[in-house]
């Protein structure tokens, strides 16, 4: 849930700021993208530091070199986070990040039925992580202009 929280006080300070006049966070939805960004640059982090190893875990048995392919995602993260700040790239950022997180919730789905845990906690059941997915889903839709 430390996601949600990074994404929702990131949005509200973002606003905030926009309300004192900086024109790039002038409305929610102008002020969501860089919440966002915000959001996938600390879940990218968890994919290089000592969670690296409980999210390859999550990792389906059929992919070979988990690792690998946590290195990678934690990467993507980073790049759509930056093509999310960038209003020339922000729509296929936000596409490639939709498309990450689909490919990503097996993972999701691994961990939740089999009570996997991360940071010593135990990971989100699966109604609550398909909504978190669904509504990021719509929050990256909604901030890429579409």
């Amino acid at each position: 849930m430390a996601v949600l929280i990074v994404l929702f006080a990131g949005w509200a300070v973002f606003r905030a700021l926009g309300a004192f006049g900086l024109v790039a966070f002038d409305t929610w939805r102008h002020s969501l993208p860089y919440a966002l960004a915000l959001m996938f640059v600390f879940t990218g982090v968890a994919h290089f530091n000592k969670t690296k190893d409980e999210l390859a875990a999550m990792v389906p048995g059929i992919f070979p070199r988990p690792l690998w392919i946590i290195y990678i995602s934690g990467v993507l993260e980073f790049l759509g986070a930056v093509g999310l700040l960038l209003a020339r790239t922000r729509f296929p950022a936000a596409i490639c990040l939709m498309l990450l997180l689909a490919a990503m919730f097996p993972a999701n789905v691994k961990a939740a039925l089999r009570s996997l845990t991360i940071r010593g906690q135990r990971a989100t059941s699966l109604l609550p992580r398909t909504a978190m997915q669904i509504l990021f889903l719509g929050l990256l839709w909604w901030s890429s202009g579409s």
